[in-house]
């Protein structure tokens, strides 16, 4: 298995002069569970390198077993400093794409070019596609393989307006996810607020928080083992 995992290049979080960019666990859950299952993972970024991590999923009560897994892993830590530029890959090199979350996606994945002719062209071949949290902000302007926007008419989830209230941050990102994936002809639903909630709708997986970023790549890993070929 050859998996595509889709980071950020955006470090500003709006004009608050903080700092935003990939969720640390976000990364590391669907990073080893899709490791483990034997899959070659290339990392990529529209800037290419050094994705920003936003610095609050590096706080203590951010950090889970696979972030502490991640901290002691020289080699996945080298690999990460080292993302290749979306520019320089093709869909046709893999078997599925993941999108980890974080704030930055909501600034450079929901229009970027490359990521959006990526997720067609995953579309138009059957590949499984993967998004947790915010991440699911690139498939909002993504085109389906019919043409027709990629969400259209699918049950899919993403971090929730109460949750951008209860992050305060509501006023601060550019639009706010739930109602974006809406507005695309999404079928939204949610769970819980910060609880695990994952849904699956053909070959589309999203997860709504970062407590869904494992189940969601597990949800992944279930598609490509019935995909012949894989």
């Amino acid at each position: 298995m050859k998996i595509l995992m889709v980071l950020t290049s955006h470090d500003k979080l709006g004009d608050t002069g903080h700092k935003t960019g990939f969720w640390l666990e976000e990364f590391a859950a669907p990073y080893y569970v899709l490791r483990d299952a034997g899959a070659e993972i290339t990392l990529a970024s529209p800037k290419g390198g050094q994705p920003p991590l936003d610095p609050k999923s590096a706080e203590p009560d951010a950090q889970t077993e696979a972030t502490k897994r991640f901290d002691a892993d020289n080699a996945a830590q080298a690999q990460l400093a080292q993302t290749v530029k979306l520019s320089e890959v093709s869909a046709d090199d893999f078997d599925a794409v993941f999108y980890p979350g974080g704030h930055g996606p909501m600034w450079d994945l929901h229009d970027d070019a490359d990521s959006l002719a990526l997720l067609n062209a995953f579309a138009k071949a059957d590949k499984p596609i993967g998004a947790v949290c915010h991440a699911p902000a690139a498939l909002v302007n993504a085109k389906g393989k019919d043409g027709e926007a990629l969400v259209g008419a699918k049950r899919v989830t993403g971090f929730s307006n109460s949750e951008e209230d209860g992050v305060g941050l509501s006023e601060v990102v550019p639009f706010l996810l739930e109602d974006a994936l809406k507005e695309k002809g999404g079928v939204y639903s949610k769970g819980e607020d910060w609880g695990e909630y994952v849904l699956v709708d053909g070959l589309l997986v999203t997860g709504q928080n970062p407590a869904s970023s494992e189940k969601a790549a597990r949800e992944l890993l279930t598609l490509l083992k019935v995909l012949p070929g894989v």
